[in-house]
């Protein structure tokens, strides 16, 4: 334990030094509630509507900044750790290099935890923000989908050959998630085709999971993106395991 918060003190202070998951996975996020709330307030998101658009937008914004550390953060910093063979060093010392990626795995929790919290607050105290849903069902749907995301970034980063080809990766499914998925254009406002494809993406089905829990929408509304995120954690954890890279 006492190796483990030494690394991630260490770790935590060099990412801090980029700025660029801060930036990405904390400020992103809230500047772009601050401009929904500004613009929209509390007007009902479509006519007839029983939340405002800031209300239904909420979940998609809470996944934005688990989308940056898990598919942008964590692919980078894995394929950049083995190519200067930081892992294979860590092979002939007592400490297990596992123990590393286990505390980057920690450090994009922590931007992804204090975005929420930041969101929230930002939220409610500006914007007079009403969580409808059980907090419990929006917790657990939210871990569901940090982990699903998560275990692509780690899947990436373990097999890609080289950081470049990590980076081009990354940003292949990083940039078409922010935009088609609904995290910063409403899914619900997409042409029914668009909604066709952006349902492939494997954040679309988080949003939705995370947008039914912060509203209180009906079970079945749910059921779907459980089953996808749990579906592609398995998948791309087990690829991992199988096919992961250490030097």
């Amino acid at each position: 334990m006492k190796t483990f918060k030494t690394m991630l003190k260490t770790e935590l202070k060099l990412s801090l030094r980029g700025m660029d998951m801060f930036i990405f996975a904390i400020c992103v996020p809230l500047v772009v509630l601050i401009i929904l709330g500004m613009i929209y307030g509390q007007k009902p998101a479509y006519d007839g509507a029983e939340y405002s658009f800031l209300e239904q937008s909420f979940g998609a914004l809470a996944a934005i900044s688990i989308c940056a550390g898990g598919v942008m953060g964590l692919p980078l910093v894995v394929s950049d750790y083995r190519s200067r063979h930081i892992l294979k060093r860590y092979k002939v010392t007592p400490v297990s290099p596992a123990l590393i990626l286990l505390v980057q795995v920690t450090i994009y929790t922590m931007y992804a935890v204090i975005s929420l919290l930041l969101l929230f607050l930002a939220a409610k105290c500006f914007f007079g923000y009403q969580f409808r849903g059980s907090l419990s069902g929006f917790l657990g749907g939210y871990l569901l989908v940090l982990v699903s995301i998560f275990s692509i970034g780690m899947m990436v980063g373990g097999i890609a050959p080289n950081t470049k080809m990590a980076g081009v990766i990354a940003s292949i499914l990083y940039f078409p998630m922010l935009i088609f998925s609904g995290a910063t254009l409403p899914y619900e406002i997409m042409p029914p085709a668009l909604q066709k494809a952006a349902d492939i993406l494997p954040l679309t089905q988080g949003i939705k999971l995370l947008k039914s829990a912060s509203l209180g929408l009906r079970t079945k509304n749910i059921l779907v993106p459980i089953l996808v995120m749990i579906l592609i954690a398995v998948i791309c954890i087990g690829i991992s395991l199988k096919f992961f890279k250490w030097e």
